[in-house]
C-alpha cells in the first residue's frame, strides 16, 4: 500500500496549530473559504431519470451544475416551471418530479448549459 506524506509543520511557537494544507496558522488559513468559492461540475450537465427509494415513481435528476446555490435554486425553479410540476433544490443537484428527461436537456440548452442525457 503507497503511502503519501506531506509531512512539514504541525506546529509552532510562533502562530500555533497549522494548516497542513496552506501551511499558515489555523487563525489566518484560507483553505476553507477558497474550498467554498470552487464550485462542483465538469462543465457537462447530466440528465437522469431515478426511480429507486421513490415508491417506484420516477424523478429527473439534473447533475453537475457549476452555480452557486441561489442561481441553482433560479434554474431550479426554471426547470420545474417548463415541465409542468413539481421538484427541489438539494446538495447541489437539481430534483424534477417525473420523467421530464428531454424536455430538461432542451431547456438546459436553452440556457447555455451543456446538457446529455446520462444513464439508460
Amino acid at each position: 500500500m503507497k503511502s503519501s506524506s506531506k509531512g512539514g509543520l504541525v506546529y509552532s511557537t510562533d502562530g500555533g496549530r497549522m494548516c497542513p494544507e496552506c501551511r499558515q496558522a489555523l487563525a489566518e488559513c484560507i483553505c476553507k473559504t477558497v474550498a467554498k468559492a470552487q464550485t462542483a461540475g465538469d462543465g457537462v450537465v447530466r440528465v437522469t431519470r431515478e426511480t429507486k427509494g421513490r415508491g417506484g415513481k420516477s424523478v429527473t435528476i439534473v447533475k453537475g451544475l457549476a452555480l452557486d446555490p441561489l442561481a441553482l435554486a433560479l434554474l431550479g425553479k426554471q426547470l420545474r416551471t417548463a415541465c409542468g410540476s413539481g421538484g427541489t433544490v438539494k446538495d447541489g443537484v437539481i430534483e424534477v418530479q417525473g420523467d421530464h428527461c428531454d424536455r430538461v436537456v432542451e431547456a438546459l440548452k436553452k440556457y447555455g448549459h451543456s446538457a446529455k442525457r446520462a444513464g439508460g
